[in-house]
């Protein structure tokens, strides 16, 4: 007979009714990231995000803690990300997320080491994009008046298909880029980036558009 107990993250075991108020408690929390709704400090969705980030850290921690097989680093991200991960994504540890349950990837995705993604507030990546060492891609802003500075304020950053993010990028709260662009190594992008343009510095800003191939008679 099947227990009706789960292992819970801890260790321990989890009761079929503590799994689907989990299940439920970021059910809510996913709407409200994604409504865009802010983040009081201390309010039970903020606890909630807490909770939900402890998970990302022991599923990181195993990621990040020796050598696996590409197939089990695949695994291990559909883990982190609560749900499958196409066969044709490559991940090169180490990753890091504080969250994970957020993270929306294409197909022939190409994640380099070093990556580190906060994508309580939505990141998704669109098929065939390269994404360079070391990029950190932030879905978060604090509140800019000391008082209210623990609560958080969630915008998505939505990566197109065949974008190409060189190393050391940073990509702020809420830009999108569009298909087929290119951000320069160390640029921090504060803004949305058009399709098949060339941006670079910091604030990242358009150099030059990225050529059509020549149609083939």
């Amino acid at each position: 007979m099947m227990s009706r107990d789960a292992e819970s993250p801890g260790g321990g075991r989890e009761t079929a009714s503590q799994a689907a108020s989990a299940t439920q408690e970021l059910s809510d929390l996913l709407d409200a990231l994604n409504a865009g709704t802010t983040i009081p400090g201390d309010s039970p969705l903020h606890q909630a995000m807490h909770r939900v980030s402890q998970e990302a850290l022991r599923v990181t921690g195993e990621l990040n803690g020796g050598y696996h097989e590409p197939g089990r680093v695949r695994e291990l991200l559909a883990e982190l990300i609560g749900s499958p991960v196409d066969e044709s994504v490559t991940v090169f540890p180490p990753f890091r997320s504080d969250f994970g349950k957020n993270i929306v990837l294409g197909k022939r995705v190409f994640i380099n080491s070093g990556c580190v993604f906060q994508d309580q507030g939505g990141v998704s990546i669109g098929d065939d994009s390269l994404i360079g060492h070391n990029t950190v891609l932030a879905t978060l802003n604090h509140d800019l008046r000391p008082e209210r500075r623990a609560d958080m304020h969630p915008a998505p950053i939505v990566i197109g298909r065949q974008v190409w993010v060189g190393s050391n990028v940073t990509v702020l709260p809420g830009v999108t880029i569009g298909d087929g662009a290119v951000v320069a190594a160390a640029s921090v992008v504060t803004r949305d980036v058009p399709p098949r343009t060339v941006v670079l510095g910091s604030p990242a800003h358009a150099v030059r558009s990225v050529c059509q191939e020549p149609q083939q008679s």
